[in-house]
């Protein structure tokens, strides 16, 4: 740990961060990864109003309402011809159950709802691209994730937290339904029962206690051990963004984040595979302290596309993030949006096409074949990536 974290931190949360970082070595070693994607704001329409989130829009006419299939492979093939394999599709959760204008450009477009539109999108970049989709839908029943999984090497949903004292009037899950815990924790045990490889995790920072990270974490290690799905568990710091209700929120301290990290490393294991977002770290949350907590992937990262959740936040450009990890005496490796221990093998968890596909992409590890990736600084894309 660097003489200037140790100064900041506590030297309890300092022998925290030490165990985890042991534990991560003894199993993962020192190779850090990260998924070179694309970033694919499907549609920003929701039906939710969660007080911290900037990435739901209202509908107007200057605002249309999904990605057209042309839009979609415009900026998949950008990506691609700088060696991007992740597609990662991120919308509003079922924006036609309150909008009549979703409602009714789904009908012109031939479907139903939100979640046919993007499997036949997910299929589409199958079809047309190297790329291998990932999936962010919101709430799902088990038969549209049966569905999808045939059409994504991966697909997630945040947990966030399993405290209800978030959904009570003031709280920032007040009069959102889809962040019911109960309701989350369902969908990541029918994906569980499904074999898909799933992306979950903590938000910290919007108004839980360090007990119920605890809980949230001991829930997700309950899920793991009984199903061996969940691929990834994202640590995410919750940064308060201007516009919204909880613009004056402090957001999450680089304590938190370090302890909560080292927690979940040593709670879900030496095994799991544990990422925290580097664009989202500030004056005092550097993303490379994150190493010494225990974290073994820096998660999606772009060399065209904006992060369009945190759309104030850039990508660290992917050569400097390299000379980075590696001054920290790690080696930095490009992976797929599925991580290889769901590939390598014979696998129960993807389809046979879609495991054939990666099997013959990757190097004997599991990860990129060397060379394969340009790493362009990242470049503004709200014109190729606005929907239509």
């Amino acid at each position: 740990m660097t003489k200037t974290r140790e100064r900041r931190l506590p030297e309890s949360v300092q022998s925290l961060c030490r165990s985890a970082a042991r534990l991560r070595d003894q199993v993962k070693g020192r190779t850090i990864s990260f998924s070179p994607k694309v970033f694919l704001p499907l549609t920003r329409l929701c039906r939710d109003r969660c007080g911290y989130c900037a990435f739901r829009q209202d509908p107007n006419d200057a605002t249309p309402n999904y990605m057209t299939p042309e839009q979609v492979l415009a900026v998949v093939r950008r990506g691609e011809e700088l060696g991007c394999r992740e597609a990662l599709f991120v919308l509003g959760d079922r924006p036609e159950q309150s909008y009549p204008g979703a409602r009714l450009w789904l009908r012109q477009h031939g479907y139903d709802s939100t979640i046919e539109y993007l499997h036949d999108m997910c299929s589409l970049v199958l079809e047309e691209t190297r790329l291998f989709p990932h999936s962010n839908p919101g709430i799902l029943t088990r038969r549209e994730l049966a569905s999808l999984k045939q059409v994504n090497a991966s697909m997630g949903l945040m947990l966030e937290s399993t405290s209800r004292r978030l959904s009570e009037p003031g709280g920032p899950h007040h009069r959102n339904p889809t962040k019911d815990p109960q309701l989350r924790l369902r969908v990541l045990r029918d994906a569980g029962e499904l074999k898909i490889p799933f992306t979950t995790g903590l938000l910290v920072g919007i108004g839980e206690t360090g007990r119920e990270r605890i809980d949230s974490l001991h829930q997700l290690r309950r899920l793991q051990s009984r199903y061996g799905h969940l691929q990834e568990f994202i640590i995410q710091n919750f940064v308060p963004k201007p516009g919204t209700p909880m613009e004056a929120a402090p957001g999450a301290s680089g304590r938190e984040m370090m302890e909560t990290i080292s927690h979940a490393r040593l709670i879900l294991g030496g095994s799991a595979n544990l990422q925290a977002p580097p664009n989202l770290s500030g004056r005092n949350l550097r993303y490379l302290d994150y190493l010494d907590a225990g974290i073994n992937d820096w998660g999606g990262i772009s060399p065209l596309t904006i992060d369009f959740v945190n759309p104030e936040a850039p990508w660290p450009r992917i050569a400097a993030l390299a000379r980075q990890t590696e001054s920290r005496g790690f080696r930095l490796k490009a992976r797929f949006p599925v991580y290889p221990e769901y590939f390598q093998g014979p696998s129960s968890f993807l389809p046979s096409t879609l495991h054939s596909r990666l099997r013959s992409e990757a190097d004997p590890d599991g990860y990129f074949p060397a060379g394969s990736l340009r790493t362009h600084p990242p470049v503004s894309t709200g014109e190729a990536a606005g929907a239509h």
